[in-house]
């Protein structure tokens, strides 16, 4: 029942979102905080032992209370259990208001105020930008905030629910995905500073974790924007910068939208640079950021489709 539980989950989180400091990410934030403090020796062992205890310890115990609901109390427990684990993991409101306010302040030409507000979004300096840098920004931090929030913990989830394995892929996937950002925000604040070693692992750990599902968000993309130029841009991209899951992403929405994009997310390229991803693209405009949505949630319909798909596929097989 993947379809029902995601649906309902999804339903969840838009009628009551998540607090930021939510008791579940109150007690993730604690249990990774004693483990740096117990585990994390500086050596590159103790680090791959923390993000196991970290990441796959949690994703496993989900998986066995969803055996042990299933066989005691029968499907329906079961189900209960994949959408509260969801609503957890799960969801676009952990993002879609920062792009909304961005949105409405750009559409208001108050380019201060999307700067301000895209500042403490992202927790970066963007005094200096221009409109079109801002939009280029928001376009590419609200695709890969998409692909955290929705499809890769979708990606996961599904292909182990598939399994018999119950909501084990989205823990294992949020976590990973959430761990390195633990680490980084750590070590900038100086509160139980992770090694470089801890570090590493959680990086390492996450790129694997996050590398089937950036090629399916960006295939999604693809097939629900324009999929010639999305998989040119994506070969582009490659060609050019490697293995990169996040810059994939990017790419691939360059093309399936027709926009300039930096494809070097760790350090973006000014837009004038020969080094874009297909040069001769539009230039970054707010009427983009109405295409952005229209991309995601077609890409949204076409996952639930999907599932429900392989829901009925299981049902009648």
């Amino acid at each position: 029942m993947s379809f029902l539980s995601v649906l309902v989950a999804l339903l969840l989180e838009q009628a009551r979102p998540l607090s930021v400091n939510n008791p579940a990410g109150a007690a993730l934030r604690g249990w990774l905080q004693w483990l740096v403090h117990s585990l994390d020796a500086g050596r590159l062992l103790h680090g791959w032992l923390a993000w196991g205890l970290a990441v796959i310890a949690p994703a496993v115990a989900a998986m066995g209370i969803y055996w042990a609901l299933q066989y005691w109390l029968g499907w329906p427990a079961a189900i209960f259990w994949n959408i509260l684990v969801l609503y957890l993991t799960l969801g676009f409101r952990q993002f879609s208001h920062h792009f909304t306010e961005i949105r409405a302040a750009i559409d208001a030409d108050d380019d201060s105020k999307a700067r301000e507000l895209f500042a403490k979004w992202s927790q970066s300096d963007v005094r200096e930008l221009s409109r079109r840098e801002l939009v280029r920004l928001v376009i590419e931090r609200s695709v890969l905030s998409a692909h955290h929030h929705v499809f890769g913990v979708l990606a996961w989830f599904s292909v182990l629910a598939g399994l018999g394995l119950g909501p084990m892929g989205a823990v294992l996937y949020r976590l990973a995905e959430y761990l390195p950002r633990f680490s980084q925000n750590n070590l900038q604040q100086d509160v139980a500073p992770v090694s470089d070693a801890m570090l590493r692992a959680a990086q390492t750990g996450w790129h694997w974790i996050n590398w089937i599902p950036a090629r399916v968000t960006a295939l999604g993309f693809a097939v629900v924007g324009s999929f010639e130029d999305a998989i040119e841009s994506w070969r582009s991209f490659q060609a050019q910068f490697g293995d990169n899951n996040e810059g994939i992403i990017i790419a691939a929405t360059a093309g399936a939208i027709n926009v300039r994009l930096s494809p070097d997310v760790a350090a973006p390229l000014p837009l004038d640079s020969e080094a874009l991803v297909a040069p001769v693209r539009a230039d970054p405009e707010p009427a983009h950021l109405r295409s952005i949505v229209g991309l995601i949630w077609r890409s949204v319909v076409m996952w639930m489709l999907l599932l429900f798909l392989l829901t009925l596929a299981r049902l009648l097989g």
